[in-house]
């Protein structure tokens, strides 16, 4: 009877210590839009950046999401003096902070969810067409769950091409495996984020200033700005390649390959290749064009983008939608990001009309 006495006294105890270090806990993120988070000095430069981000009047936990595994994980990492020398979030820290972010980009969520970068883990790593003719590897994280903090192994079994395959993380198997911060940096510095009031032009600020590319080996963000150009080539001719700065995150990861061996490119140094690998770099009548001049940001559709810079109908009063081009039929010959005017008009161009009939 003594022993279920000291027994329910010990269970009371952690309960309360459970409890009250929950609710603590939950001061300590909120209080003073991340005042509480900085009192622990290890916390404290991270908190500093944020004051003089675009986010600087959101609190912690607008963001973040601390159950109560996690900030009883806090507590026990600040009072043992364990934490690593360069912070990050988890993989799961980061995939449950995307729900926070729709609650003030509600437009740019949608748009996101959309499209093919809100493909979940299962869809990217268990895909039977893909892994049953390309080996998994851990280059594949690079792009896809560049926040997982694991091997391959870890995350996708087994490693072969026969299958059937399986996400061992099964927390991950339904959660985004590019999520916003995969592109987007929020601790950055910067005025704070406003809606325009009016319309604006292109000519205005030409890319958002939180575009960086999360690069999983140094676990940091390398802002769009700071990211280099690939100098491509169509045979030995360099490519003309886009300024615009926003496509050196897209070129992160729908990059060329480097030639293979015994190949043109290889035997004669051209260098690497428009169109090989995941390249989509436009040469032909596109040459020249960035990537956000065709495709939505974020979702990356391309359907309203001939008519941003084309008459509805062409020189030789041609439909320039109905073209057969890949932006027709994904099965066409003529593949949109470097069609050329002679893949149609294999006899020689025709002249420009001086007016078309109406």
């Amino acid at each position: 009877m003594r022993f279920l006495k000291i027994a329910a006294l010990i269970v009371a105890c952690f309960g309360l210590l459970a409890v009250g270090g929950t609710y603590g806990a939950s001061y300590y993120y909120t209080s003073e839009r991340g005042q509480g988070c900085a009192s622990c000095h290890e916390m404290a430069a991270y908190v500093s950046e944020v004051h003089g981000a675009p986010h600087r009047n959101a609190t912690c936990m607008d963001c973040h999401v601390a159950s109560l595994g996690t900030k009883l994980r806090h507590i026990r990492v600040h009072l043992m003096h364990s934490w690593p020398e360069g912070i990050g979030l988890r993989d799961r820290d980061v995939v449950e902070m995307v729900p926070n972010c729709q609650k003030c980009h509600q437009y740019e969520y949608a748009t996101w969810h959309a499209g093919p970068h809100s493909a979940s883990y299962t869809e990217i790593f268990a895909d039977a067409k893909q892994n049953s003719h390309q080996h998994l590897m851990e280059d594949c994280l690079r792009c896809h769950g560049m926040h997982f903090g694991g091997s391959i192994r870890e995350l996708v079994q087994p490693q072969n091409t026969l299958g059937p395959w399986r996400i061992v993380r099964t927390d991950l198997a339904d959660q985004p495996a590019i999520p916003c911060q995969a592109c987007h940096q929020v601790h950055r510095q910067g005025p704070v984020d406003e809606k325009p009031k009016e319309r604006f032009s292109m000519a205005g600020q030409p890319f958002d200033e939180s575009l960086a590319f999360f690069d999983r080996r140094e676990r940091v963000h390398f802002a769009a700005a700071a990211l280099a150009f690939p100098e491509l080539h169509d045979g030995a001719r360099r490519v003309n390649v886009s300024p615009d700065q926003r496509a050196a995150v897209c070129y992160q990861c729908h990059a060329a390959r480097v030639p293979e061996p015994g190949s043109a490119a290889a035997s004669n140094g051209w260098g690497s290749q428009a169109g090989s690998g995941d390249d989509r770099t436009p040469i032909g009548v596109h040459e020249g064009i960035g990537c956000i001049a065709c495709h939505s940001g974020h979702n990356q559709n391309a359907r309203a983008s001939c008519k941003n810079c084309h008459p509805q109908m062409s020189h030789c009063g041609i439909d320039v939608e109905t073209m057969d081009t890949t932006f027709v039929n994904a099965k066409s010959p003529h593949n949109i990001h470097w069609v050329k005017c002679t893949d149609c008009h294999q006899h020689g161009i025709p002249k420009a009309k001086a007016a078309i009939r109406q």
